[in-house]
């Protein structure tokens, strides 16, 4: 699993990543996203839950649709103790599309359009693309990062079972 934000391809060419990595431990930085209903959604949004956030380059992708439809499914085990929320800089109007297109009811997407800080903040954003990384953390009722996966390949999934083995300790 790979926890720096360096070496990042997309398809085998080098990327250039802007932001620092976030590290296991550490306090999740504030966001500020807009989600579908084109309201703010912020780490307030998701106070005392485990917070899986999976970062994507845009839904209207392959792997990033497979990652979200996979999350999705695992989040219903959750129950009202943990949330997934999907991150990108597809507009919300193509999230709630697309969502309820591909029938994904158990996930909240939250763009970063507007506001353009998440990924700087979370060492996801991709210079030479203009999208974010695929990333992948969970965050406990706290607050804190206890897991996180910078995808080394963009067009590669992430490692969903060691994740989820963290979201269901912390269950």
């Amino acid at each position: 699993m790979n926890t720096s934000n360096t070496n990042i391809t997309f398809k085998g060419n080098p990327t250039t990543v802007r932001g620092k990595a976030l590290t296991v431990g550490a306090t999740l930085p504030k966001f500020k996203l807009v989600g579908t209903d084109m309201k703010d959604v912020t780490n307030e949004t998701f106070a005392g839950k485990v917070l899986v956030l999976s970062v994507v380059p845009s839904l209207d992708t392959p792997v990033c649709s497979i990652q979200t439809k996979h999350l999705s499914q695992d989040a219903a085990e959750f129950g009202d103790k943990a949330v997934v929320l999907t991150v990108s800089l597809d507009l919300p109007f193509a999230q709630k599309r697309w969502c309820g297109a591909e029938g994904v009811t158990n996930v909240v997407t939250a763009s970063d359009y507007k506001y353009r800080n998440f990924g700087d903040d979370f060492g996801a954003y991709l210079t030479d693309l203009g999208l974010l990384a695929r990333a992948l953390f969970v965050v406990d009722q706290a607050g804190t990062i206890r897991h996180l996966e910078y995808v080394p390949e963009v067009a590669q999934e992430p490692d969903y079972n060691a994740a989820l083995k963290v979201v269901r300790e912390l269950l």
